[in-house]
C-alpha cells in the first residue's frame, strides 16, 4: 500500500515565530517535518496517520552547532553529516560523532536531523544512547518561551516524550568535558555493518582515574533507551576491574535487560549480545587504566 499525496497538506513556515504560532493555535493538527527520513517512510508505506505536515526547512534558528566555553549547541535541523565531520564534537563528544556516522548511508547522513531522530522516539535511534551518556540537555521552544530538561527524562515510553503539542525541539545542549583521561564505547549491531537498524546499540564511558564517573546506556531493548543505574552501581562498589568485577556486572545487567522478539530479533539474541559487549567495554576500559597506570 502506498500513500496517497494529494490527501496531505504541507505548510512551510518562512520563520520559527511563525511556525510557532501555528502550533499555537492548532495544536495536535500539525505534524513536523525535519530531514523526513523516516516520515517519508511511512508516506510510502500508506501509514503515516497525520495529514498536515509543517516543513521546517526554512528555520535557520534551528540550524548549526555553536561552541562556548561551558557548551556546545547544537540545533535540531542539524544534520548528521554536519555532526559527523565537526572537529570540537569528535574530540569531546566522540559517541555522537560514531553514532552519526553509523546511521544510514552518506545521503541519508547529509538529510537526516538530529531533531528528527530524537522527535521520532524509536528505541532503536542511533544518537540516543550517545546523548545520555555525554550528560546532554534538550532545549524546547513554543510561543511560550523555552525550556531545557535532562535529555534522559525527554522519552517516557514506546514512541512517547515530553514534547508539548505547541513546542518543537529548538536544539541539544552538550556540556563541554576538559576530561583527557576519559574511555569511551560505542557500538551498533544490525543484520550489515551499515545501512541496518539497530539490533542492539551499546554507549559507554567511564573515567580511567577510577573515579565514579561510569556511564551504561543500551538502546534497541526496551521500550526507551536504557540507562542501566543498577549495573554502574554494582561496578562502583567493586574498587578492582577483575574478573569478578566483569561477572557481578554482567549478572546485574541481565536482571536490568528485558528485551523482546521482534522482526528484527530475538530476546535471547539481544541479552546475549549485550552481556557481551558490555564485557568487551570492561576488559578494554581495564586495558587503558592499566596502560594509565604505566604512564603515570
Amino acid at each position: 500500500m502506498r500513500g496517497y499525496t494529494p490527501a496531505y497538506q504541507a505548510k512551510t513556515p518562512a520563520s520559527l515565530a511563525e511556525a510557532l504560532e501555528l502550533l499555537h493555535s492548532q495544536p495536535s493538527h500539525w505534524k513536523p517535518l525535519a530531514g523526513g527520513t523516516d516520515l517519508m517512510v511511512l508516506l510510502e508505506c500508506g501509514t503515516l496517520e497525520t495529514k498536515n505536515l509543517l516543513n521546517l526547512q526554512n528555520l535557520n534558528e534551528l540550524r548549526g552547532i555553536s561552541v562556548s566555553a561551558s557548551e556546545i549547541s547544537i540545533g535540531a535541523l542539524t544534520t548528521f553529516g554536519q555532526i559527523r565531520d565537526h572537529s570540537v564534537l569528535a574530540q569531546e563528544c566522540p559517541l555522537l560523532t560514531e553514532a552519526a556516522r553509523s546511521i544510514g548511508a552518506i545521503a541519508i547522513q547529509n538529510r537526516a536531523t538530529i531533531g528528527g531522530n530524537i522527535a521520532n522516539a524509536s528505541p532503536a535511534a542511533d544518537s540516543p544512547p550517545a546523548l545520555i551518556v555525554h550528560d546532554a540537555l534538550i532545549e524546547l521552544v513554543s510561543k511560550a518561551g523555552i525550556r531545557r530538561l535532562p535529555y534522559s527524562d525527554f522519552h517516557q515510553g514506546y514512541k512517547k516524550t515530553q514534547l508539548r503539542p505547541s513546542e518543537l525541539i529548538k536544539a541539544i545542549i552538550l556540556p563541554r568535558t576538559a576530561s583527557q583521561e576519559r574511555f569511551y564505547f560505542y557500538r551498533k549491531v544490525g543484520t550489515r555493518k551499515a545501512q541496518a537498524i539497530s539490533k542492539i546499540c551499546f554507549a559507554a564511558a567511564s573515567d580511567l582515574n577510577h573515579s565514579n564517573y561510569l556511564r551504561l546506556v543500551f538502546g534497541s531493548v526496551a521500550p526507551t533507551v536504557l540507562r542501566c543505574f543498577k549495573t554502574e552501581q554494582v561496578l562502583q562498589n567493586h574498587h578492582v576491574l577483575d574478573r569478578k568485577a566483569i561477572c557481578a556486572a554482567k549478572d546485574m545487567l541481565a536482571q536490568e535487560l528485558s528485551p523482546i522478539d521482534d522482526i528484527r530479533s530475538s530476546a535471547e539474541y539481544r541479552l546475549r549480545v549485550s552481556l557481551n559487549l558490555l564485557e568487551d567495554f570492561l576488559l578494554l576500559a581495564r586495558q587503558k587504566q592499566s596502560n594509565v597506570g604505566l604512564d603515570h
